[in-house]
């Protein structure tokens, strides 16, 4: 079982890369084969075999020897291994499904924030679908999701307006979507460990001056690491939390 979800995650992974390139520049993704970059000759299917392909072809493209980018295999890779990951903690059940749902989509929108700083519409419409089909026909409480939706959207909002914009908008749909799939402990939980993630890495960066303080930071990458903790790990955090503050 593990090995069929992590070639299904590997063949997912694979989707995702053609999602990530072509999603930013406004390219169709579903019916325009897929071809190389440089010579515009399309890739046989022997050739789009997960990490494989480019193990064998060396990283080349197999018409004009070209080089193809190395994030193809790592996207991969890490959607497989990620997939698994997901059923270790959560199984075969319908939150499992939804979660490895999340970790994919929230590994496109961290690659296209890093690359191009911006979160598109179209993704996050895609992640509020599956959010509204999740809720209808196993959520329990819907009230839980309206909670959700708003509890962090609307403080980054206001951050939004008061800082002129420094707060993206991109990362508020995202937040106020991934509420609605989570419910609003979790959502807050998210924002709190992407918060942390986002400082520690930022300072670090800025400490081996990588970049300066007056660089922006793509924040959707953090926020997605804390949306994927918080639906993997959610329950228990929250629960050893209540168990401190009882204890103190």
């Amino acid at each position: 079982m593990v090995i069929a979800i992590c070639i299904f995650g590997l063949l997912v992974g694979s989707f995702l890369n053609v999602c990530i390139f072509r999603i930013p520049r406004h390219q169709e993704i579903v019916y325009t084969p897929s071809h190389c970059m440089a010579c515009g000759q399309q890739i046989q299917w022997y050739d789009l075999i997960p990490v494989i392909s480019y193990l064998i072809l060396r990283g080349r493209c197999r018409s004009c020897k070209a080089t193809v980018s190395i994030q193809y295999p790592v996207i991969e890779l890490i959607n497989g291994i990620g997939f698994v990951w997901v059923y270790s903690v959560l199984g075969f059940t319908p939150l499992g499904v939804i979660a490895a749902i999340l970790f994919s989509t929230c590994l496109v929108i961290s690659v296209i924030d890093i690359q191009w700083m911006i979160i598109p519409n179209g993704i996050l419409l895609f992640l509020l679908i599956v959010g509204l089909i999740y809720e209808y026909f196993f959520g329990k409480d819907f009230l839980h999701s309206i909670f959700g939706f708003f509890a962090v959207s609307i403080p980054l909002l206001i951050v939004h307006i008061v800082t002129k914009g420094q707060m993206g908008m991109g990362d508020i749909k995202l937040m106020a979507v991934a509420g609605w799939i989570l419910g609003w402990q979790k959502i807050i939980l998210a924002l709190f460990l992407g918060s942390v993630f986002g400082s520690v890495i930022g300072l670090t960066l800025i400490g081996l001056k990588v970049m300066n303080r007056k660089q922006r930071i793509p924040f959707g990458p953090f926020l997605s690491g804390g949306i994927v903790l918080a639906a993997l790990y959610g329950d228990k955090i929250i629960q050893w939390y209540f168990l401190i503050i009882q204890r103190t």
